[in-house]
C-alpha cells in the first residue's frame, strides 16, 4: 500500500482539528483516524443526522489516552456562536456537517438551505476569523446537475436538479468569494457516493449500499429505482479520509480549489446488487429474493462517474479501494451492526 505524505506529518506533529458533523458517517470515520494518530480533535454536532452510537464506537476503537484528545461540542453550524466557539485554537477544519439527500431537500428545501448554506457561511466565517491553517469542506457530485458528459470534470457543470445540489454549489461560490475578497483559501471535495461502516441504513433517505445490505442480511425486499442500469461511482470511506487529510496537509498552494473524490469507475445498480449478494454469500448469508424494480426518484441523475485526474495530480490522491474491496472490508461491520436483534 502506498505510504502517504500526511502519515509522516501526523506522526511527527499534533494538530488541533475541528470536524463538523463529527457524529455522522464521514465525520466519525475522520475522527477515528485522527485520534488513532494521536491528534487533538474538536467535534461539533447537533445529532440531526449523526448518532451518539457512532462516537461510542470510535471510543471503542481508540485507546483511553487517544479518546482524551477528543472534545465534543453539542452545537449547530446554523448558529454562528457555536461555530466561533468550535474554531478557537484550531489548525485544520474538516467541514462535513450538512443535511444530505436529494429527496429530503425536495420535500424541505428550507431546512436544507439553513444547514447547508447558512451553516457553511457561519463556519467558513468563523474559520477565517480564527485564522485556521486549512479549511476543507464536503462538496458534492450533485453539483454537476444536468451536464451530460462522463466522466465528470471539475470545471464543467450543468444546472442543478435539486435544492440540495443548489446548496452545495452555493458552498463552492462562497468559498471562491472568501478567497477573492478576504484571501481565505479553502478546498472543496466533491464526494461521489461514499459508503462504508457507520453509514445509516434507516429512514427514507438512506444511502443505497447500507440500505440494501441491511435488507439482504435480514431477508427483506430490495427495491431498485428504475431498471437497474443507473450507475454510480461508489467510493469507499477510507478513500474519502485520505482525500481530506491530503487536502488539509498539502504543501501546495490552493486558493479555492474543488476536487472530485471517487475511484473513477461506474457500477450499475444491478451490478451492485450482485456484488453485495456475493459478499454476503461468502459470509454464509444466502439472499435468494429477486430485486423489485420501481420508478426513478425525482432529482436523480441516471449516470455518474468522476474524473480523478485533477486530485491525483495536485494532491497525489490514490484511491486504495474499489467498490468490491470496500464492501469486502466493511461486510463484517455491516453484519454485526445491521442484523436484526
Amino acid at each position: 500500500m502506498k505510504s502517504f505524505s500526511y502519515i509522516n506529518t501526523l506522526q511527527d506533529n499534533q494538530f488541533t482539528w475541528l470536524i463538523t458533523g463529527v457524529a455522522g458517517f464521514i465525520g466519525s470515520n475522520l475522527l477515528e483516524v485522527l485520534l488513532s494518530m494521536n491528534q487533538h480533535v474538536i467535534g461539533l454536532d447537533n445529532f440531526s443526522t449523526g448518532h451518539k452510537k457512532n462516537l461510542a464506537e470510535v471510543q471503542e476503537y481508540v485507546s483511553i489516552d487517544q479518546w482524551k484528545n477528543f472534545n465534543f461540542i453539542n452545537g449547530d453550524v446554523s448558529k454562528y456562536e457555536d461555530c466561533k466557539t468550535a474554531c478557537e485554537g484550531v489548525h485544520h477544519v474538516l467541514h462535513q456537517a450538512a443535511l444530505g439527500s436529494v429527496p429530503r431537500s425536495i420535500i424541505d428545501p428550507i431546512a436544507s438551505n439553513n444547514s447547508n448554506v447558512s451553516g457553511f457561511l457561519n463556519i467558513i466565517l468563523a474559520a477565517r476569523d480564527a485564522e485556521v491553517s486549512s479549511f476543507t469542506y464536503a462538496a458534492s457530485s450533485s453539483t454537476y446537475g444536468d451536464h451530460p458528459d462522463l466522466p465528470k470534470i471539475e470545471d464543467k457543470i450543468g444546472k442543478p436538479l435539486s435544492p440540495y445540489a443548489v446548496t452545495k454549489y452555493v458552498n463552492e461560490l462562497y468559498a471562491d468569494i472568501f478567497f477573492k475578497n478576504y484571501g481565505f483559501a479553502s478546498t472543496g471535495l466533491r464526494y461521489f457516493n461514499v459508503f462504508g461502516k457507520r453509514q445509516d441504513p434507516n429512514g427514507a433517505y438512506a444511502a443505497v449500499i447500507p440500505k440494501w445490505t441491511e435488507a439482504m442480511i435480514n431477508n427483506k425486499e430490495v427495491y431498485i429505482n428504475g431498471d437497474g442500469s443507473t450507475s454510480r461511482d461508489f467510493c469507499f470511506i477510507e478513500n474519502v479520509v485520505q482525500a481530506n487529510l491530503l487536502s488539509a496537509l498539502t504543501n501546495r498552494r490552493l486558493d479555492s480549489e474543488v476536487f472530485n473524490v471517487a475511484v473513477g469507475s461506474r457500477t450499475s445498480l444491478n451490478q451492485l446488487f450482485d456484488i453485495i449478494k456475493s459478499a454476503l454469500k461468502k459470509e454464509m448469508i444466502h439472499y435468494k429474493k429477486p430485486p423489485i424494480y420501481r420508478d426513478f426518484r425525482d432529482g436523480d441523475v441516471l449516470h455518474s462517474q468522476a474524473s480523478i485526474q485533477k486530485i491525483q495530480e495536485t494532491l497525489d490522491y490514490r484511491p486504495q479501494f474499489l467498490i468490491e474491496d470496500g464492501i469486502k472490508k466493511s461486510i463484517s461491520w455491516y453484519i454485526n451492526d445491521l442484523s436484526a436483534n
